[in-house]
Parts: C-alpha cells; structure tokens; sequence
C-alpha cells in the first residue's frame, strides 16, 4: 500500500503555471515595496521628529541682510577686444 500512494502522490504532483507563478512574483514584489516604503516613512518621521526637537533647543536664527549688487564696471574688457581685432 505504501508504494501505491508515494506512487499517486508523485504523479499528482502540481505544476505552475504562468500566470500563477506572475501572480506570486507580483504578490511578492508587492509586500517587498509596501515594507521598503513602511521602512522609509518611519525613518522620515523619526529625522523630521529630531531635527523639529534640534530646531526648538537652538536660538533664532538673526535675519541676514541682503547685499547690495556691485554696480558694473566700465566695459574695458570689449575695447580691449576690440582693439586686438
């Protein structure tokens, strides 16, 4: 008896196919990406939270002043130019 049902056992062995197997690879690929980015949002919120607590514990920042524009020089450099020619 033992060998008859190894024997059926062996032929009613399940083959994949195709789409079964896309399926499993796409379910899989799934979950992989749902946990990179589960794993991505928790460490953006743990860095958001310690650079919000770094912010309250360090003084306010003095507003810098703006620097004037330098006013242009005399084009020298195209009458020099001009002159090579």
């Amino acid at each position: 008896m033992s060998t008859e049902t190894n024997g059926s056992k062996l032929s009613r062995t399940r083959r994949e196919t195709a789409e079964s197997k896309a399926e499993t690879t796409k379910r899989i690929s799934q979950e992989m990406l749902r946990t990179e980015s589960e794993l991505r949002d928790a460490k953006t919120m743990r860095l958001r939270a310690a650079r919000m607590a770094m912010q309250d514990d360090r003084p306010a920042a003095k507003p810098v002043k703006a620097r004037k524009p330098k006013k242009a020089a005399a084009s020298t450099s195209r009458a020099s130019n001009a002159a090579r020619s």
